[in-house]
């Protein structure tokens, strides 16, 4: 039997249940909830599967330990206790990244810098050498995360962070993350079955997120991941990628439903039309200069309409007035969309009311350091199907509070 890793895979805080959910599909055990993240059991071939696959997870983290760090010295001594031999030669390069929770530094560049002595000066103990750091390009990134006097390390599997897929390459002010996009959809139920609208697509994150799902593309083909470059796993972890990308591409389908974003900002449009074309999605997904508040009929097939609506910050003038007006004028024109799901989320408290209609459902999520609610709304003319994604488990998993992942620093 293959070698399980103990993993922990970090995601926005609200969305474990979903990360929980698709990792079981990719043939991760042992699954179990913390705040922030998921714990689980992967053999190599399946931890890279979830690398490749995953659209929830922003990172994939091998644990090292654990540990009490009391000051700058016991923090230093913490570190060399790790048999960082193990996993480093001192031909390869590493950088540090570093959180901090609660605790008595102040300042990450300096855990950062106290775990890179710990980490050379143990190698250079015990191999005679020590590696380079390379704080662009490593071949192993170490992330060290102290809360309070307690510090985790672990090796990062993907390098850079999983919502990177590579196709933003014209951002709007405060996009919405790559990895939440995907989350919510997932919570919506959407699996590329049925038409998608997203009537303020912005940058145009959500209707790209749906168009990998409906193409059935993986989110990380494009792109390496960090532990091809690990000493012990390099070689092995690059042989199962190349069969496992080559199976990803010849598994790819056509989208046979429509796609559809509207956006008022002639700039946001222009930033969503370069990004599904950097996406290679621009045969499957349309955008139209369009006000939210006054949608044109859509499709008569219905489907699942979801946005992300400003928060409060970006409408001009008028404050919280201002914004309950728009959030009325909203619920009129996507409630008069008969067919169609709708879901939204939303940063602002005033908007549910203004909004004028009682969700089906409702999610409490971040969006970075916002607190929100995906709040999902009955078709006109019809039922929600169930909240629940295809996949969930049967039995409700194991949640252990374990510790806070601070991953999100983008707001909407």
């Amino acid at each position: 039997m293959a070698e399980r890793l103990a993993l922990f895979a970090t995601t926005a805080r609200g969305t474990e249940d979903l990360l929980a959910e698709e990792l079981k599909e990719l043939g991760a055990r042992r699954i179990r909830q913390d705040r922030g993240g998921v714990r689980f059991l992967a053999s190599l071939d399946e931890a890279l599967m979830v690398c490749l696959w995953s659209r929830i997870a922003m990172r994939v983290l091998y644990p090292l330990g654990e540990f009490e760090a009391h000051g700058a010295e016991g923090l230093y001594e913490a570190v060399a206790s790790v048999p960082w031999e193990e996993h480093l030669t001192p031909e390869t390069t590493f950088a540090v990244e570093a959180t901090l929770k609660d605790s008595e530094h102040s300042h990450t560049g300096f855990v950062a810098l106290k775990v890179k002595d710990a980490v050379v000066d143990r190698m250079r103990d015990k191999m005679g050498a020590r590696p380079d750091v390379d704080p662009r390009n490593p071949d192993v990134r170490v992330v060290a995360h102290l809360v309070r006097e307690r510090l985790s390390l672990s090796l990062d599997l993907c390098g850079e962070p999983l919502h990177r897929r590579g196709y933003r390459v014209r951002p709007t002010p405060a996009p919405l993350k790559e990895t939440l996009a995907a989350a919510l959809l997932r919570a919506a139920g959407y699996t590329g079955e049925e038409a998608l609208v997203d009537p303020m697509c912005g940058s145009g994150t959500i209707l790209i997120e749906g168009g990998l799902i409906a193409r059935r593309r993986a989110p990380g083909i494009a792109r390496d991941f960090a532990v091809e470059k690990w000493p012990h796993l390099g070689a092995r972890a690059r042989e199962l990628l190349e069969d496992l990308r080559a199976d990803a591409r010849r598994n790819e389908r056509k989208v046979t439903v429509p796609i559809l974003g509207f956006d008022k900002d002639p700039e946001a449009l222009e930033a969503a039309r370069r990004n599904v074309k950097a996406a290679k999605l621009a045969e499957e997904i349309q955008l139209e200069e369009g006000d939210a508040t006054k949608l044109p009929p859509l499709p008569a097939s219905g489907g699942l309409l979801i946005t992300n609506p400003p928060y409060g910050d970006r409408l001009g003038s008028g404050g919280q007035k201002g914004m309950k007006s728009f959030y009325f004028k909203l619920g009129d024109s996507l409630r008069a969309q008969a067919g169609w799901r709708v879901w939204v989320l939303s940063g602002n408290p005033a908007f549910e009311s203004a909004f004028h209609s009682r969700p089906r459902s409702r999610r409490d999520l971040w969006n970075g350091p916002i607190a929100c609610t995906l709040l999902g709304y009955s078709p006109r003319g019809g039922t929600e199907k169930s909240e629940a994604p295809l996949g969930a488990p049967e039995e409700p998993l194991n949640v252990a509070a374990v510790r806070p992942e601070d991953e999100g620093e983008e707001q909407r």
